[in-house]
């Protein structure tokens, strides 16, 4: 692989990293439980649990324990779908994390496409001919690209707008209203 391939690898590399570390907490704990989430272990500990609770139930364990939700279930049914709720939650948090990563990652990769294709025009400019004696956008061009200045730049235009709070989506509503 070219030392510039390596170069650019490294950049976009760097920037997932940067931006696994600026998590917040909450985005963290997340990633962590929907990697373990998205595990055959919690899958089988869901049909060990589920099963347990309806042999229990069923009064296979009785007198040793005394059945606490009997068919059909309901107190099981509310658990299931807590737990699918939170589940979802979590996941759709690590999505909207990843996909704003690759946005960025995307749109660093086609500024950077730009820029070698601004190059490679300038250079088949060359080679027919039309070199002027200075030219300063070819000085330009010889020094290296800043991907660190896209990067910024680009992590400024692609900032989540801020969340508004209950109170001010209300007061907003009622300002509208009169």
């Amino acid at each position: 692989m070219p030392a510039v391939h390596k170069t650019t690898h490294q950049i976009i590399r760097s920037f997932e990293a940067k931006a696994m570390k600026k998590r917040p907490l909450a985005v963290r704990i997340a990633d962590r439980l929907t990697s373990s989430f998205g595990s055959m272990s919690f899958l089988v500990g869901n049909v060990v649990l589920f099963v347990a609770w309806i042999g229990v139930n069923r009064g296979y364990l009785r007198p040793a324990i005394e059945p606490f939700d009997p068919f059909p279930y309901i107190l099981l049914t509310m658990v299931v779908s807590l737990e699918a709720i939170m589940l979802t939650v979590i996941v759709l948090m690590s999505q909207n994390r990843q996909s704003y990563i690759s946005s960025v990652r995307d749109e660093l990769i086609l500024q950077t496409n730009l820029i070698a294709e601004r190059e490679l025009t300038k250079v088949l400019q060359l080679l027919a001919g039309a070199k002027n004696a200075r030219d300063p956008e070819l000085e330009a061009m010889l020094k290296d690209t800043d991907i660190s200045y896209i990067e910024r730049k680009l992590e400024e235009q692609l900032q989540p707008p801020a969340q508004k709070t209950l109170p001010e989506i209300i007061r907003v509503g009622i300002g509208k209203a009169t």
